[in-house]
């Protein structure tokens, strides 16, 4: 079993700080397990909302929740939504002695229901498959060719794992989807994930895609945000500001989990991955999400000008302006592009994430560094810039 000391840390942070909970993400991505983890130490009660058993349990939730104390876990609530009501009731009972820990696949009901119903009293912690901190530096090429999901990632071999991710799309396809409100045959959403495959890394064309699709502009953008409230895709923002250049304004599209990108794509192994024309794409599209998760910033964005100045990603720390540019390269150099986002955007530091394992600077403001030694970098960087 793999462990996952800082998803078990920020739960129990946020239960001391909040009566409830919420642990959201993508199905199969290991909520149930580190919800158990979490319960097995301390007093705790589980609920599993797919089976009749514990349904019938719940049939008098009050009663049931002023018979227990101390952690009560309740797993995919989405299926009995009249107990969010319940639980606000509950929890704002001064002889309560429960903190609640909810778990649910994301989608824009659960968390419409959690904000709305339960607002100031609950806690949201998004969580992913794995990442290079739990599992290490070195298994980034198995990490990157199948991606995070935990079944997906210890399979046996990379048939396994691809078969898996299959049956993951499948399902999604054919049950999630028309859950979630897109009403059209699942063989016509899976075209639409294989169009977003393909536009992975770039900037969000919604006219395209709906011309393609054979549908509106209004359509084909909610079902982006369909998949973005599902944790399926991001969609990383532009930065604009009053500078001279004209920049671009939509956003760029990644799918979070590089091995759903490389099922779409019908790309089953390393070797295979390595030769495609897309392969810096899909690169980039998985060396920015470790990042974002080993950061955590609270905002981040791209950059780009009509005149072709990019920059990967931006985001600012105590008042200082970073910029990381991701290049699958042994050796990436400086380029124009980021001696113009240097000049615009004025920026303190800009990172090279490349995939090796040294690191080195290329002048005063530009550093070439590993995935995993980005945050020791920022921290340095910030400690010596506080002296």
């Amino acid at each position: 079993m793999i462990e996952r000391p800082a998803y078990i840390n920020w739960i129990k942070q946020a239960l001391g700080r909040s009566p409830i909970v919420a642990l959201l993400g993508p199905r199969q991505c290991g909520k149930t397990t580190l919800a158990k983890m979490v319960g097995d130490q301390k007093t705790s009660s589980y609920f599993d909302l797919e089976s009749q058993t514990d349904i019938r349990r719940l049939a008098n939730p009050e009663m049931m929740f002023a018979s227990l104390s101390g952690l009560v876990i309740i797993d995919e609530i989405q299926n009995m939504p009249e107990l969010f009501s319940v639980l606000r009731v509950v929890v704002d009972k001064p002889e309560n002695q429960c903190r609640f820990l909810i778990l649910g696949s994301a989608s824009p009901g659960i968390i419409k229901n959690v904000s709305e119903t339960l607002a100031g009293r609950v806690e949201f912690v998004d969580m992913a498959g794995f990442d290079l901190t739990e599992l290490g530096a070195k298994t980034w090429q198995n990490l990157w060719t199948r991606g995070g999901f935990p079944r997906a990632y210890l399979a046996k071999n990379d048939q396994d794992s691809f078969i898996w991710r299959e049956g993951f799309i499948r399902t999604f396809l054919q049950r999630d989807i028309p859950q979630l409100g897109i009403n059209i045959p699942a063989q016509a959403v899976r075209r639409f994930w294989t169009m977003l495959a393909h536009y992975h890394g770039q900037v969000w064309n919604a006219s395209r895609i709906a011309a393609a699709m054979g549908i509106n502009d209004k359509t084909v953008r909610s079902y982006l945000d369909i998949l973005t409230e599902t944790y399926i895709i991001r969609q990383l923002q532009a930065w604009h500001e009053n500078i001279s250049k004209r920049q671009v304004k939509s956003p760029k599209i990644y799918f979070r989990d590089t091995g759903l990108l490389h099922s779409l794509l019908d790309l089953p192994d390393l070797r295979i991955v390595s030769g495609h024309p897309q392969v810096g794409a899909s690169w980039e599209g998985f060396a920015m999400e470790q990042v974002l998760r080993i950061l955590r910033p609270s905002q981040a964005y791209y950059w780009a000008t009509y005149s072709g100045a990019e920059l990967d990603m931006f985001f600012i720390l105590n008042g200082r302006r970073y910029g990381i540019e991701f290049k699958y390269s042994e050796a990436p150099e400086k380029t124009k592009s980021m001696a113009v986002a240097i000049d615009s955007l004025n920026l303190h530091k800009l990172l090279i994430v490349y995939p090796g394992e040294k690191t080195w600077p290329i002048d005063e403001t530009i550093t070439v560094c590993p995935i995993i030694q980005v945050k020791d970098f920022i921290t340095r960087d910030d400690n010596n810039a506080k002296k």
